[in-house]
């Protein structure tokens, strides 16, 4: 027992031991509930903010830290499923985004044959869309497009441009060539807390053509919270959910190393954050992924690394208490 109770207190320690995700066993896809993976990539974001291949680093170091049950579900996740950090996505020719970007669908096209749920750390956020090229339509979906809650401060639908510097299925195009591909509905998606600083006024209007609901974050703060999760639950409901959290959505105090900072506008605080993603429990989450942490700019107490690990933790727990026994 005292062997049992020394390795409990160490394997919360951040800083001992081999780093894996939330010091989950390193494995395969293959017989697990649920695949955490790094997508450590970043030529898809063609701004001069380059280090967010170094995310999923940065969050293995924190992730001991993060908490072992979730309280207000009342399920200890861990028990639940099982739950395996399957790697990064090997990149071998990392500057290359179009290359990257398949090479990131051919590792989650594994994944989701296996029939393992994918929570991946990114990596900007392009690598939605190598992953959506393997899940949407796939196994974990029953071979249908997949519903989106995308929570960011980016729609990400930029049509208008072809390329964004140089990278075509880049972090500005994935939701609008993932539609076109017949891998995600639009007309079943939800897109909110948009509140980038545009380059032209009709910046939404791609979106809104390809028929997502668009919730930009004065949209949130006039309507109200209840009104927005009905919305998110109405919308989604009976669909294959894929659930993807740029951290720029956060206010820039709650998340301060991002790629993308809007700082001109209050994003969500982690409360308010935490409970848009919970609009969507019960449902069948296929997968999800939190991209865009700019471990560079992180502060000493490697706030934002610790952030994203909390949103992985909440999709974690949301997947996990799927597999709980239904009671009698």
């Amino acid at each position: 027992m005292a062997r049992d109770h020394d390795a409990s207190m160490m394997n919360t320690l951040y800083w001992w031991g081999i780093p894996t995700l939330f010091r989950c066993p390193a494995g395969e896809p293959e017989g697990s509930d649920i695949a955490l993976a790094g997508i450590p990539h970043s030529t898809g974001n063609g701004t001069t903010e380059r280090d967010q291949h170094l995310g999923p680093r940065a969050v293995r170091n924190v992730s001991a830290l993060q908490r072992r049950v979730h309280g207000s579900f009342g399920i200890d996740p861990w028990s639940l499923a099982v739950i395996t950090d399957v790697g990064d996505v090997p990149l071998p020719r990392a500057n290359d985004n179009e290359d990257c970007i398949e090479h990131i669908t051919e590792f989650f096209a594994r994944v989701d044959r296996a029939g393992a749920r994918p929570v991946s750390v990114g990596g900007d956020h392009s690598v939605t869309g190598g992953v959506l090229q393997s899940l949407g339509g796939g196994h974990l979906a029953d071979s249908k497009a997949v519903s989106l809650l995308h929570l960011d401060a980016h729609t990400d639908v930029f049509t208008r441009i072809d390329h964004f510097l140089g990278a075509r299925k880049s972090a500005a195009h994935w939701a609008a060539y993932l539609a076109d591909q017949g891998q995600v509905a639009p007309e079943r998606s939800v897109q909110v807390g948009l509140r980038g600083h545009p380059r032209t006024l009709d910046w939404l209007q791609p979106a809104y053509e390809y028929g997502y609901s668009i919730v930009t974050m004065a949209d949130y703060r006039r309507r109200g919270a209840a009104d927005v999760l009905a919305e998110i639950r109405d919308r989604l409901a009976g669909h294959p959910v894929y659930i993807t959290f740029d951290l720029d959505c956060l206010d820039p105090t709650v998340a301060p190393a991002v790629a993308n900072l809007e700082p001109g506008t209050t994003g969500f605080s982690i409360d308010e954050a935490v409970e848009l993603l919970h609009a969507v429990r019960g449902m069948n989450i296929i997968g999800g992924d939190v991209v865009c942490l700019m471990p560079t700019k992180d502060g000493p107490n490697q706030i934002t690394a610790m952030v994203a690990a909390a949103v992985m933790f909440e999709m974690i727990s949301m997947i996990a208490e799927t597999r709980r026994p239904s009671q009698p």
